[in-house]
């Protein structure tokens, strides 16, 4: 006997309501859209500096988590962008980490 949800069709369509369920992947990928759209946000309203570590640290694991699932679902665009996104982020912190460390030793330069 099938399990109840996959008895259950969609009127006009050939799929069963399994074919539209959640996934956890689903859910850990709607997880780190909010946490790069809440980093986004918050300085658009000027309620965090894009330079802080929380907001470093939001668009860090945000879009590290996306681009893991972009590249287990190749992606290749998505993965592209939110890669790059990670990547640059992980710069960011650390080298506002070395130069709150190290102030005098800091890279000459505008703030990234």
């Amino acid at each position: 006997m099938p399990a109840p949800d996959e008895s259950v069709t969609v009127p006009g369509l050939d799929k069963t309501a399994r074919d539209y369920a959640m996934t956890l992947v689903d859910l850990i990928e709607i997880g780190g859209s909010l946490l790069v759209l809440a980093a986004f946000a918050a300085a658009q309203l000027n309620r965090l500096d894009s330079h802080s570590l929380v907001y470093l640290v939001l668009n860090l694991v945000g879009s590290a988590v996306l681009a893991t699932i972009a590249l287990m679902q190749s992606s290749w665009g998505f993965l592209l962008l939110e890669g790059t996104w990670a990547i640059v982020s992980a710069i960011s912190l650390l080298l506002g980490l070395f130069r709150a460390h190290n102030p005098q030793e800091a890279p000459s330069g505008g703030r990234l």
